[in-house]
C-alpha cells in the first residue's frame, strides 16, 4: 500500500486523524461484533456516565515498520490483559483480550498507509479506550459501554536525541493506598494534570511521586515507571501495589536479564538511597526510556553520575536493545512481536 504524503521526519507527538477507527458497543450483557468506521466523532447524552463520573480506561501502544518491511505491534496481548484488569477495577465489562488483539490488528491494517516508513523515527500510535455510555445520574456503574480504538502517526518523542531531564519530588499524591493507581484509568491522569502544570511552571520536566502513606518510598511519575541502575550495574525498579504495571518496564527487565546478562530486582526503593545510584530513567510506550539527569527534592539536588548531556551507558544499552527488538534488528523473544501486514 502506498504511504500517505506526510513529511514523516517532521511530524510531532500529537493527534492526526487517520481513515478508520474501531468501535464496539456493550448492551444487554454482551459486546457486539464491532466495526471499522470512518467517523471520528462520538455522540453522547449530556448525562453519559463517562461525563458525570469519569468511568473510563485506556491503553497505548504502537505499530512500526520493521527493517524487512513488515508492519508490527509490540506485545499487544499484554495491553489487552491490562485493559481487562482496568475494566474490572472500574466495574466495567472487560473487552476480551483476544478480541482486543484482533481489533488492534484490524484498525492498524486499515490504516496501513499511515504507518510511518522504516528509518523515519516515527510510528503509528494506537489508543484503545472504553467508557460508560448510557445516562447515569446516581453514583453507579453504567449499563452500556463503548470500546474504541483510534490511531495517529507520531514522530519520535525526542527530536534530536534524548537529553536527560530534571524531575522533582512532588508534594502531591499520585494515587491513594488501595486506590486505582495500578490500573490505567483516565481519572488517575486527571489527578496528575495540576501537578505537572505546576512542575513545568517551576522549571521541572516531570514529577516523581512518593508513596502516600509514608512519603519515603519512590513510586512512579505522572505517566511512566522509574528504573535505576546501581553503581555496580544492577537494574532495580520500585515495587508497590499502586504502581501501574508498565509493559515497557516489564520488557526492559527481561531484556536486561536475557540479553545483557544484568542482575535485576523489583523492590521498595527509599528516596534516601536514590543518591547512591548511577543512572535513572523513566520508561513507557511514548519514549521507551527517558533519561533522568537530576532529581530535585525540595531544593536539594540529586545528580546522577551519568550527567545531563546524554543517556547513561547502561540505559543506552537497554534502549538500543529494546528498540532493536521492536524494529526487527534483534531477534525478539517468542510472542513479543505481532506481525500485522
Amino acid at each position: 500500500m502506498e504511504k500517505k504524503n506526510i513529511d514523516w521526519g517532521n511530524i510531532g507527538f500529537g493527534y492526526m486523524p487517520t481513515d478508520y477507527r474501531y468501535v464496539s458497543m456493550y448492551r444487554n450483557g454482551a459486546w457486539d461484533e464491532g466495526v471499522l468506521t470512518s467517523d471520528p466523532n462520538i455522540t453522547l447524552n449530556e448525562c453519559a456516565c463517562v461525563l458525570q463520573y469519569a468511568q473510563t480506561c485506556f491503553e497505548g501502544l504502537k505499530a512500526y515498520t520493521t527493517e524487512d518491511g513488515h508492519i508490527v505491534t509490540f506485545r499487544p496481548d499484554l495491553n489487552g490483559e491490562r485493559m481487562e484488569n482496568s475494566a474490572k477495577g472500574l466495574e466495567m465489562p472487560p473487552f476480551p483480550k483476544e478480541r482486543f488483539v484482533e481489533a488492534v490488528a484490524k484498525v492498524v491494517e486499515a490504516n496501513a498507509a499511515y504507518v510511518p516508513p522504516y528509518g523515519s523515527g516515527a510510528s503509528l500510535y494506537i489508543r484503545p479506550y472504553m467508557f460508560g455510555f448510557d445516562s447515569v445520574i446516581g453514583v453507579k456503574p453504567a449499563k452500556e459501554y463503548q470500546f474504541r480504538i483510534f490511531t495517529t502517526p507520531v514522530g519520535p518523542y525526542f527530536k534530536g536525541g534524548a537529553k536527560p531531564i530534571t524531575i522533582r519530588v512532588s508534594d502531591f499524591d499520585r494515587a491513594a493506598p488501595h486506590g486505582t493507581g495500578h490500573i490505567k484509568a483516565g481519572l488517575n491522569y486527571a489527578m496528575s494534570l495540576h501537578a505537572i502544570v505546576d512542575a513545568h511552571e517551576k522549571g521541572f520536566d516531570e514529577n516523581i511521586y512518593l508513596d502516600p502513606k509514608t512519603r519515603t518510598k519512590i513510586e512512579e511519575t505522572g505517566g511512566a515507571n522509574v528504573i535505576f541502575i546501581t553503581r555496580d550495574g544492577k537494574l532495580i525498579t520500585p515495587k508497590s501495589p499502586s504502581i501501574l504495571p508498565s509493559i515497557t518496564r516489564r520488557s526492559i527487565l527481561q531484556v536486561a536479564r536475557d540479553y545483557l546478562g544484568m542482575e535485576t530486582e523489583e523492590r521498595e526503593i527509599l528516596l534516601d538511597e536514590v543518591k547512591d545510584f548511577a543512572e535513572c530513567g523513566l520508561c513507557g510506550t511514548a519514549a521507551v526510556i527517558s533519561p533522568v539527569g537530576k532529581i530535585v527534592d525540595h531544593g536539594k539536588e540529586i545528580c546522577f553520575p551519568s550527567g545531563m548531556e546524554k543517556m547513561g551507558p547502561v540505559i543506552q544499552k537497554l534502549y538500543d536493545t529494546l528498540t532493536g527488538i521492536q524494529m526487527g534488528h534483534i531477534k525478539a523473544p517468542e510472542g513479543w512481536i505481532k506481525v500485522i501486514k
